[in-house]
């Protein structure tokens, strides 16, 4: 639909976010995380997703929130983004919105120097900010992770 943004938002505390419906693979319960040594301070370690293996991002972390321990009424919400499959952890998942692109204001404009999220929408369900899933893990970050799982497949 032009002119029109199609997200699927969630709820981390009292804020709301969102990314790109077809970004979204699934939305999944909780489960039990396998920590990686030595991995980035933004993962909390990898699931398994039908066989695949997808790392877990500290959604607070990443965005400066508060951390908490997950929970078992915690989502995953699974997202493919720069050629990857990653869950962020959501307290809650909302219905999808349509948000109209004249409702979008770049993240630059309002929250300089914050590289996940793209772009902020003020909606009838309140402020939500849009991330930008390419961004969630720095090239770094990305670079230690295929180290660390590429080192776990050889054992």
């Amino acid at each position: 639909m032009a002119g029109w943004t199609q997200v699927v938002a969630f709820a981390l505390d009292e804020l709301r976010f969102a990314v790109t419906l077809s970004q979204v693979e699934r939305i999944v319960r909780a489960v039990e995380i396998t920590p990686l040594p030595d991995a980035p301070k933004t993962v909390h370690g990898i699931i398994n997703v039908e066989g695949r293996i997808v790392p877990v991002v500290n959604t607070r972390k990443r965005l400066g929130i508060s951390e908490r321990e997950i929970e078992l009424d915690d989502l995953f919400v699974i997202v493919n983004g720069d050629g990857r499959s990653l869950a962020l952890v959501a307290d809650e998942v909302l219905p999808v919105l349509e948000i109209p692109d004249k409702l979008l204001v770049p993240s630059d404009d309002v929250l300089p120097g914050k590289r996940f999220v793209q772009g902020i929408a003020d909606t009838d369900n309140g402020m939500i900010m849009i991330l930008d899933i390419d961004k969630a893990l720095t090239y770094e970050e990305h670079g230690d992770l295929q180290r660390i799982v590429g080192a776990l497949s050889e054992d």
